[in-house]
């Protein structure tokens, strides 16, 4: 995988379904545009190729293509992804934040029983975020949670999919750099300190000299 050589930074926020990480990425940019910075979030899958558009119809339900097919749609949407919004901005010095990246697709696919090797080769050509944070929150939290909101389940939104999930997930700070798991129980305010820490500390701490968090 590709180290970031721009002179933005990339950062990407993961979990389980229902995990917080949406809200968590709207607080960080906040955070990050009040401390002077050009922000730019964004979320995967896009709506903004074929590809993504079609794994949308998968997870709604709403279409059936095996698990392979749907990781190949990943990877060609995140593709896209990269080459049209978050490549551009990091050369142009931004903050790219994204709702998920391919550590998604590592835990969601390995859930389907694809290989972890396999889906790591798949991906094996894009950039690495600078930083990754991945909410820890137990499923049956995640599930609850989903089901406050009053909307409809997706694909893998079901307590026993999520436990397969959570396996991949937490190995991904013994295979890759700059990945952290926090307890993403905790209230949002709590969460939030810790990821503006990490974020100064992994970050900023060398380059600017500046403590952000307080």
């Amino acid at each position: 995988m590709i180290k970031n050589p721009y002179k933005g930074k990339f950062m990407a926020v993961e979990g389980l379904d229902g995990s917080g990480q949406t809200t968590q990425v709207v607080l960080i940019k906040d955070f990050l545009i009040e401390n002077g910075f050009r922000v730019i979030t964004t979320k995967e899958p896009t709506l903004n190729s074929e590809s993504g558009l079609r794994i949308r119809k998968v997870l709604d339900e709403k279409m059936k293509i095996s698990p392979d097919e749907l990781q190949r749609l990943f990877a060609q949407d995140r593709k896209e992804h990269l080459e049209k919004l978050i490549i551009p901005n990091l050369e142009k010095g931004s903050f790219v934040v994204s709702d998920r990246y391919f550590f998604s697709s590592f835990a969601y696919g390995s859930s389907e029983d694809i290989s972890l090797d396999s889906l790591i080769e798949l991906n094996n050509d894009f950039l690495i975020p600078d930083l990754t944070i991945i909410l820890k929150v137990r499923p049956e939290v995640c599930i609850s949670r989903i089901e406050k909101r009053g909307t409809a389940k997706t694909l893998f939104e079901k307590t026993s999919k999520l436990a397969k999930v959570w396996k991949t997930y937490e190995i991904m700070p013994k295979r890759f750099e700059n990945v952290i798991i926090i307890d993403g129980e905790r209230p949002i305010s709590e969460v939030f300190n810790e990821i503006k820490n990490i974020i100064f500390s992994k970050l900023f701490q060398d380059k600017y000299g500046r403590d952000f968090t307080k």
